[in-house]
């Protein structure tokens, strides 16, 4: 029987009797998971535009414009970007929900939320894990602009 259908068994990683980190990160939830609320699709594109608009504006009225500074759309662009991700993230961050809360919402009493989570964070770090075995060839060479200087590559100090 595999580790991950141990879990699930008797106690399983609801409880945090697992030992492994699938298990643990489920025991910590209640502490340490929140659900924040996220803008997608239309309404970044809409507050992204917002800002475009109100900085060209705001510098046009100081006199600078696209005949004055060619290069001013990218900045605008740039920036208006950073101050749309600022006030996402601060509502972001104003708004967090417990664990508890969102299965008081959604009248999961089962704790079916947990389980789900449990099977995507293993199915994640497996992800990981293979991910940098894939890359584990090519690790010396990129760290040996790391290494002590006067050390060969490779070699052990």
């Amino acid at each position: 029987m595999s580790k991950e259908n141990k879990g699930r068994q008797g106690l399983g990683p609801v409880t945090g009797h697992d030992s492994s980190v699938t298990g643990d990160l489920v025991r910590l939830m209640p502490r340490d998971l929140v659900f924040q609320i996220r803008f997608l699709g239309e309404s970044q594109y809409r507050l992204q535009r917002y800002f475009q608009a109100f900085m060209e504006s705001e510098m046009a009225a100081r006199g600078l414009t696209p005949e004055t500074h060619p290069m001013i759309g990218s900045f605008i662009e740039t920036h208006a970007t950073l101050l749309r991700d600022f006030v996402f993230a601060g509502v972001s961050l104003s708004h967090q929900f417990r664990l508890e809360e969102i299965e008081r919402l959604l009248g999961d009493k089962a704790n079916l939320l947990r389980v789900d989570l449990w099977d995507q964070l293993r199915s994640h770090i497996e992800i990981a894990e293979r991910q940098f075995q894939s890359q584990l060839s090519d690790l010396p060479e990129q760290l040996s602009a790391w290494e002590k200087p006067g050390t060969a590559p490779g070699a052990k100090p």
